[in-house]
């Protein structure tokens, strides 16, 4: 059994809460296993779960039967993807209002309930129907955990994660990584690099590059283009509208031939 758990855990959660916490059982080595980032790259910590995925895809290996997936802000279209699995693993940037760089772990019942209590994001809004919507269909995972990480920083367009979020990327494969043994998902260490097509972004906005080429702020504001919001060329002027009222009639007199 492989242990990357790092040697000092995160304050945040305990040794319990990332080893061996099964609550349901099925069984790793059959089911149908997703391992599944969703967020946004673009807005800095935002992109928390993506960013996790994608380093989990470049580390290991798994079975025929398990799937890696960047789920972006998709919404509504992972519905067929979650009523496929067995067993869900979701990463995440979660507003848990606690300090920032914190992980916080939840299974099963837990992950769409706390989903739906703090919208942080349209792509969280969207997923907590998109549980919802895959039981109804007759499907969706007998178990999941989310790993989710507490953001620092939003409100910064084409950025990356804080290093607060970053440090905490690889607990959290090391939770992923427990969890899913305990489950019985076998999983080895990534020999060799990934092939381009089967990575999960294009090389454009992996980490890497996405970091290192990004214009200094004075050719690209992180807030909304300045030259655009302060130009006297631009003018908001919002017209009212008014629906034609529409004319309606019913005669009851009139009756139909049949």
């Amino acid at each position: 059994m492989m242990n990357n758990r790092p040697k000092h855990l995160p304050a945040a959660f305990s040794n319990n809460q990332c080893h061996n916490n099964k609550r349901r059982g099925v069984n790793g080595m059959s089911s149908r296993v997703l391992v599944l980032g969703i967020g946004n790259v673009l807005w800095a910590d935002e992109g928390f779960g993506v960013r996790a995925v994608e380093a989990f895809h470049e580390r290991f290996e798994g079975p025929d039967s398990m799937r890696v997936m960047d789920g972006g802000t998709q919404g509504i279209y992972l519905v067929p993807h979650i009523q496929d699995a067995d067993l869900l693993v979701i990463f995440d940037a979660i507003d848990y209002g606690l300090p920032p760089g914190t992980l916080k772990l939840l299974q099963d019942d837990d992950v769409p309930q706390f989903m739906g209590a703090k919208k942080m994001s349209l792509h969280q809004t969207g997923f907590q129907e998109v549980l919802a919507m895959a039981e109804l269909l007759g499907g969706g995972p007998r178990a999941m955990l989310l790993v989710g990480g507490q953001p620092q920083v939003l409100e910064d367009y084409g950025g990356s994660l804080s290093p607060s979020v970053r440090a905490q990327l690889e607990p959290a494969l090391a939770c992923a990584v427990d969890y899913l043994q305990s489950q019985g998902v076998m999983l080895k260490p990534r020999s060799g690099v990934i092939p381009v097509a089967e990575a999960l972004a294009p090389a454009s906005v992996a980490l890497q590059p996405y970091e290192a080429l990004r214009p200094p702020e004075s050719e690209a504001c992180r807030q909304g283009d300045a030259r655009v919001l302060q130009s006297s060329r631009v003018v908001f002027d919002p017209k009212p509208v008014t629906p034609e009222q529409a004319s309606l009639s019913v005669n009851i007199h009139r009756r139909r031939p049949d």
